[in-house]
């Protein structure tokens, strides 16, 4: 990465993401039509939804026989770390339009989240429009097509679990965090590693008590106010 905010560099600087969204993609498309669900749905659900690790709930969901209610609930409590995201983007982005910074809330990631994350350290905590926009666009586009893939090659696969696909997910997560902790340089490394055990210990103590939908809001809310307390109590 450098510090250029150009619309041709964001083409380059998404690039990597692109293999993770295309392994992940096609992954939730094999996995929802070995669900039942046909191709065009699949391919509709990247299209409106487009939330990966919830449309990897709904379909788990769909297939189990849940209610519309519970799956619209269940897909709004995965994707509420969003809110949390767009508010930490937006003082990136201030100096856009309202309508700008919509369109940008609108797509963006958990991937996008953190390329913006790791370009904001080298451009002085600025990015515009041109530059973010560019990648969710390139994000959406690629992950819409890997989904409608996955689900046509899902055909003639009957057990994706046999392959581990479901954990392209995490093995993308993996590399990202891997990209923030090295290109943030405002925040101590010690205070950061801090900060992802506390996290990985939440989750894991969580996880015996809170069903995983809301497991992930909860520990990013609270992850992210202990970070603040030890980073002022000890940084």
């Amino acid at each position: 990465m450098n510090n250029e905010l150009k619309a041709t560099v964001a083409v380059r600087e998404t690039l990597p993401t692109v293999f993770g969204y295309l392994g992940i993609g096609l992954a939730f498309g094999i996995v929802a039509r070995a669900a039942g669900i046909n191709s065009l749905l699949v391919t509709l659900t990247s299209l409106i939804t487009y939330a990966g690790s919830a449309q990897f709930i709904m379909v788990g969901m769909f297939a189990t026989g849940n209610s519309i209610l519970a799956i619209t609930l269940s897909v709004f409590l995965v994707n509420a770390r969003m809110i949390l995201m767009s508010m930490t983007v937006a003082p990136l982005v201030k100096h856009e339009s309202l309508i700008k910074n919509v369109i940008l809330g609108t797509l963006l990631t958990d991937e996008s989240f953190a390329l913006a994350m790791n370009k904001s350290n080298l451009t002085n905590r600025q990015l515009n429009f041109s530059w973010f926009n560019t990648v969710n666009l390139i994000s959406y586009a690629t992950w819409v097509c890997s989904s409608l893939i996955g689900a046509l090659v899902g055909s003639y696969i009957q057990d994706p679990e046999k392959y581990g696909l479901s954990f392209a997910l995490i093995a993308m997560f993996i590399g990202l965090l891997y990209l923030q902790i090295i290109n943030d340089r405002a925040l101590p490394l010690l205070l950061q590693a801090i900060v992802v055990l506390l996290v990985f210990g939440l989750v894991f103590v969580g996880l015996i008590f809170i069903p995983s939908q809301l497991l992930i809001l909860l520990v990013t809310i609270l992850s992210c106010i202990l970070g603040v307390v030890i980073k002022n109590a000890f940084f």
